[in-house]
């Protein structure tokens, strides 16, 4: 029989190197933020404890609810959107189709590519001069240059455009396991009950991927309140009008432009606790439907 080391303390001593990290780069930064959030500090003078001053500040902000509200706004449209293009990309490249393999990989290569190269390529194809891609493409159908960063209508549709895209192999390449997992004879069944391809899709393929979309669904909402690199290549400013300023971006504002770090660990904090009280919302919500049917 092993001792009491061997069983219990050896598999924490090959731990204890990544331990440390996620001590030291995560959770200490964690709790360092909410200690931060009670002071005003710029990095220059010494900190002033000022209590829940910079909360009450926050809330009486208009530039931080104008935030909250382009980021709900980016994640009402993208995270849906996102996930439905998925389910059909998904769905076509589980058929047997030539050149499976090269649309696979097309599909998941700007996923594994960094953000800031693909915000950059977007960036050209966006531009709004006479060499921006998408105004010369549309020139041929005698549309009129759009200045797609520039005007305030059209510069958060331009972002969550870029990223849908960009995050559709990821959710692709799940969706796409979970389609291969299913057993044929579900839709050999439904085939013999007179189902047509619409039908086994809405009834036998869309069922089976509900816990895979539970979990995209959870992981995209996450993911999407936290944007800020690719708003920041393609709208350094946050946008014309403050019109692509997610939380993300006004919480870098705050932090490295004006100097005010107490505040945007407040910040951090608030959005903390609007991501986790969406999420769970979102998983009640989803777990209701689901017992309902």
């Amino acid at each position: 029989m092993r001792s009491f080391s061997e069983r219990i303390l050896k598999p924490y001593l090959y731990l204890f190197p990544a331990l440390i990290l996620i001590i030291v780069f995560q959770i200490i930064p964690i709790f360092y933020a909410l200690y931060l959030s009670f002071f005003n500090w710029d990095m220059i003078t010494p900190k002033i404890f000022v209590g829940l001053k910079n909360y009450y500040n926050l809330l009486l902000e208009p530039d931080f609810w104008k935030s909250v509200w382009v980021t709900f706004y980016y994640v009402i449209i993208a995270v849906p959107f996102g996930i439905g293009l998925a389910i059909v990309v998904a769905v076509f490249l589980n058929s047997k189709i030539k050149m499976v393999g090269f649309f696979r990989t097309s599909f998941f290569i700007p996923y594994v590519v960094s953000i800031t190269a693909i915000a950059l390529v977007w960036l050209w194809i966006y531009n709004s001069n006479d060499y921006g891609l998408l105004n010369y493409i549309l020139g041929f159908f005698v549309v009129k240059p759009i200045k797609w960063l520039e005007d305030p209508k059209w510069a958060m549709p331009a972002v969550i455009f870029m990223l849908i895209w960009k995050n559709l192999g990821f959710n692709v390449i799940i969706f796409l396991t979970r389609l291969q997992s299913i057993d044929n004879t579900y839709y050999e069944a439904a085939e013999i009950d007179g189902a047509s391809k619409f039908q086994q899709f809405f009834y036998v393929t869309l069922p089976l991927l509900k816990p895979t979309t539970m979990f995209l669904v959870t992981v995209s909402t996450i993911y999407a309140f936290r944007i800020f690199p690719s708003i920041y290549v393609l709208t350094p400013e946050g946008g014309p009008n403050g019109s692509t300023t997610t939380v993300v971006f006004y919480l870098y504002k705050m932090a490295y432009e004006e100097f005010r770090l107490g505040y945007a660990a407040a910040v951090a904090y608030v959005l903390f606790f609007i991501i986790l009280f969406v999420t769970v919302v979102q998983r009640k919500l989803l777990k209701s439907a689901e017992s309902i049917e």
